[in-house]
């Protein structure tokens, strides 16, 4: 079947259900154009034209879906903002010395937490996102994690329980001995 024919079949019923999702005309009209390339590129691929409009309703909802990770990402990252000065002087707490003990990991493990950890990614778009497999993805982040508790017990003198987690009073941002 061409593109075309595609088109004038279904592009109509694909923006409503775009724009359902995403509630802004033109939006949905950028989203219906990204649909409609995939289409064209891998038309070639769908064995029973009888599942076509299944096959372009799975199209356009994972287009809109990578649509909302993409915004997800830029939102989180755009609302990162350094700890102020005044926050700095008057509380300090385990959370400001996060972010400088992930970019002092190893360039892997850096990357996968901040996509989980900072960028809140699931660990399964995190590994599209690294092209690495999930069961990777996954030894990465674990990997990170146990660093950075080793982290804060090197920064800020924390210890680790019976049970595995870290315990300790947090101390003032001149003591940390790593992230200031």
């Amino acid at each position: 079947m061409k593109t075309e024919k595609i088109w004038s079949e279904f592009s109509e019923a694909l923006k409503k259900f775009i724009l359902s999702k995403v509630k802004d005309e033109a939006i949905a009209e950028d989203v219906l154009q990204e649909v409609f390339i995939k289409i064209h590129l891998h038309k070639d691929t769908l064995q029973k034209e009888d599942r076509l409009k299944s096959w372009l309703f799975q199209i356009a909802n994972n287009t809109t879906n990578d649509y909302f990770r993409k915004q997800k990402i830029k939102t989180v990252d755009q609302n990162y903002k350094e700890p102020s000065e005044t926050h700095k002087k008057n509380g300090h707490e385990a959370k400001d010395c996060l972010l400088p003990l992930i970019l002092n990991l190893p360039k892997k493990y850096k990357e996968a937490l901040l996509l989980t950890e900072i960028n809140g990614l699931k660990q399964a778009e995190a590994a599209e996102k690294l092209k690495i497999s999930l069961p990777a993805a996954k030894s990465r982040i674990q990997r990170g994690r146990e660093l950075l508790k080793q982290g804060f017990m090197d920064c800020c003198d924390y210890k680790i329980d019976e049970n595995g987690f870290l315990k300790g009073e947090h101390k003032d941002s001149d003591e940390c001995k790593v992230c200031t």
